[in-house]
Order: structure tokens, then sequence, then C-alpha cells
């Protein structure tokens, strides 16, 4: 006759919890690790925007000077009144 070893049962039962219970930590870990992941890009996200926001600031306060604008408005190709503009084509480039 065979005999049921408790001892077996006992810890077959017991790595069948352990088992489970690990296998219950696996889904939220996987959402602890993607989380983190996810809260790292927005952070440098949010570190480009900041930079990017400081410059434009800046570039927005030096445009309030008259000559700036002044450079600004020659870059795109006006005059001041008075002064005549030429265009030189066919130049060498280099």
């Amino acid at each position: 006759m065979n005999r049921i070893r408790w001892d077996r049962v006992g810890r077959v039962a017991l790595l069948c919890v352990l088992v489970a219970i690990v296998g219950l930590y696996v889904g939220p870990a996987r959402s602890y690790w993607t989380a983190r992941g996810e809260s790292a890009r927005k952070s440098a996200e949010v570190a480009r925007l900041e930079h990017e926001h400081a410059r434009l600031t800046a570039r927005r306060k030096a445009l309030t000077t008259p000559a700036t604008l002044a450079a600004e408005a020659r870059k795109l190709g006006y005059v001041m009144p008075g002064e005549k503009a030429y265009v030189i084509e066919d130049l060498p480039k280099g």
C-alpha cells in the first residue's frame, strides 16, 4: 500500500503558494518600472522645454531694443527710409 508522504505534500503546497505570491508581485513591479521610465522621459522633456522657454524669453526681451529690431529687419531685406537697396547677383560661392 502506498503511503502519503505528508512532508512532500507540504513542500509542494508551500512551493505553489510561493509561486502564486511571486506571480502577484510581477504585474505591479512591471508597472512600477514602466512608470519610472516614463517619469524619467517626462522629466527630460520638461528640462528641455524649460531651456527653450528661457531662450525664447531672452529672445523676446532682445527684440524689444531698437538696435536688435533694426538688425533683424536688415536680415529680412528692409532698408531705412532714404536708403537705397542693392541686390548683387552671381557672386562666387565661398
